[in-house]
């Protein structure tokens, strides 16, 4: 039983790194979508993720193609500022996918378009000098809400 987080194209290894140490922790599965703004070597991304590397189960994807081609059947869910419906408004499913998208673009709009009713938000002020949460925060928020509707599997 677990919960997959997706990472589309991240660029800052420590947020990588924080969210590769939130997952070791809870039994979530990190997959990363090439290209990566950084290589996995990277000692800003070690760091981040402190000694928890050992216990995190990492799938690396070429594309978004590759990573759907290889999990066609999802459930899915888009983490995006474009929707209405918000992260808490879902029932998550065991083995779902959790996409993010990259730190300064979010998901490009052809994901947008193919998953509209998949798509959730974590609600914030409507302000024109932020975009967003920092994507570590992001994931954090959105998985342990789906871990909590699961009953915290990991505790089991």
């Amino acid at each position: 039983m677990a919960i997959n987080i997706v990472l589309f194209e991240p660029e800052i290894p420590p947020n990588t790194g924080n969210i590769a140490r939130t997952c070791a922790l809870t039994g979530c599965r990190l997959h990363l979508i090439e290209p990566l703004g950084f290589s996995i070597d990277n000692k800003h991304l070690k760091r981040a993720g402190l000694d928890y590397w050992h216990l995190l189960e990492l799938e690396v994807h070429a594309s978004i193609e590759a990573f759907m081609e290889k999990y066609p059947h999802g459930p899915y869910y888009f983490s995006t500022t474009k929707t209405d419906k918000l992260y808490t408004d879902v029932s998550y499913e065991d083995e779902c996918f959790i996409i993010f998208g990259k730190e300064t673009a979010g998901l490009p709009d052809r994901i947008h378009e193919n998953h509209p009713e998949k798509r959730i938000k974590i609600p914030m002020l409507d302000h024109d000098d932020v975009r967003s949460l920092n994507l570590s925060n992001a994931v954090a928020v959105v998985a342990y809400e789906a871990l909590r509707q699961l009953e915290f599997p990991f505790l089991k």
